[in-house]
């Protein structure tokens, strides 16, 4: 067995989580990745508590199986190293405002004119055009400005302040990591690399998708509460009797009445299938009454053995040492370093390969310029 991105090296000038998130991805999948650090300015993600073995641990965690490299971008030795060293690389990873790779001498066009294989993406919050292009931005700004934040939350109190990072990741890390598999696809046909522009905004745009194709095409504008899926209907989380929560998803016709009839809830079965605002209120305040009646524990043994659509809301330390995550190998133990059998606790990579295997070599190791 081998990893499935063997042979492909990738040099990141990415700090902070949406570049590295995505060389991650690929570090873990097989790609040889040289993480480019300042010598003065370190990754504020290293200073990001807690910490464990010395480190950050979400530093530890986004620089697996990576090596790194401490590098004055603005000493012109450290640009003509890179210059000299793009000819071995297949990946340029950036992450930094439109035009500074330029300044630097370390733009698409500069170092493809070396390597005509390169493929360089670039991720910003706004993309390389545009009036927004030079603007500073977080991942809550940019879920504000795509519509995600529009049509999410309850009307009664507005977007909710999200526990994940989606616009970084799944706008950003995520499809940086498509677009540069495809050119790597594409360019085993044309012989030639090309550069890939990734917006986090406008890829966290697009999973509007059913609600954005409803808005465009269906001329139905999206609010808070008022869709299947976003708390207009019983599609929802529920309080427990000791202040805990369960998630209902009881959409579908089977589902709906099997869940009326374990409830003993025939409204459920009358009108959860209804259109009408006033009807799933209705619906929604008697599963409230009905879920509150009994505590979280006492309703996981009722619906352990039903499949229904509803699980209980799980704490994220819950979540990580709950059979689920045992039994899908959520969680895996990395070494400190190569020789090392100390190790650390860390996610593992989700993507299961029936022959390729996942890498977890090592925690991100620092090695001297002379020997790069």
């Amino acid at each position: 067995m081998t990893t499935a991105l063997k042979g492909l090296k990738v040099l990141d000038f990415s700090t902070l989580l949406p570049g590295p998130f995505a060389t991650l991805y690929l570090a873990d999948l097989g790609a040889e990745v040289i993480h480019i650090e300042s010598p003065t300015r370190p990754d504020l993600i290293r200073l990001l508590p807690p910490y464990a073995n010395g480190q950050a641990t979400a530093h530890s965690y986004l620089n697996r199986n990576k090596q790194s490299i401490a590098l004055n971008l603005k000493d012109p030795q450290s640009i003509e190293l890179i210059k000299q060293k793009i000819t071995e690389y297949d990946i340029v990873v950036e992450q930094f405002r439109p035009g500074v790779m330029q300044r630097l001498g370390l733009d698409y066009a500069t170092l493809a004119a070396l390597n005509p294989r390169l493929i360089y993406c670039s991720i910003t919050g706004y993309g390389q055009t545009g009036s927004y292009k030079d603007k500073a931005g977080h991942d809550i700004n940019y879920l504000a400005l795509s519509g995600v934040a529009g049509h999410s939350g309850r009307q009664d109190s507005g977007p909710p302040p999200m526990g994940i990072q989606i616009a970084d990741v799944a706008g950003g890390s995520l499809h940086a990591v498509i677009g540069i598999l495809a050119a790597v696809v594409e360019r085993a046909q044309s012989g030639l690399g090309q550069y890939i522009d990734i917006s986090m905004t406008d890829c966290v745009a697009t999973l509007n998708n059913m609600a954005a194709a409803a808005t465009l095409a269906g001329n139905t504008k999206q609010y808070p509460q008022q869709s299947h899926l976003n708390g207009g209907t019983f599609y929802d989380y529920y309080q427990t009797q000791d202040g805990r929560y369960l998630s209902i998803g009881s959409l579908e016709p089977q589902f709906m009445s099997g869940l009326a009839q374990i409830l003993d809830l025939p409204l459920l079965g009358e009108k959860g299938a209804s259109f009408d605002p006033l009807d799933q209120q209705v619906v929604k305040q008697a599963l409230q009454d009905k879920i509150k009646s009994k505590t979280w524990q006492q309703w996981q043994a009722i619906f352990a053995q039903q499949d229904v659509c509803v699980e209980p809301v799980l704490t994220l330390d819950e979540a990580l040492h709950s059979t689920l995550a045992q039994e899908r190998q959520w969680v895996v133990e990395v070494p400190l370093d190569e020789t090392s059998q100390q190790t650390e606790t860390q996610l593992a990579c989700p993507i299961k390969f029936s022959r390729s295997k996942t890498k977890y070599l090592f925690i991100g190791q620092s090695i001297d310029t002379g020997k790069w």
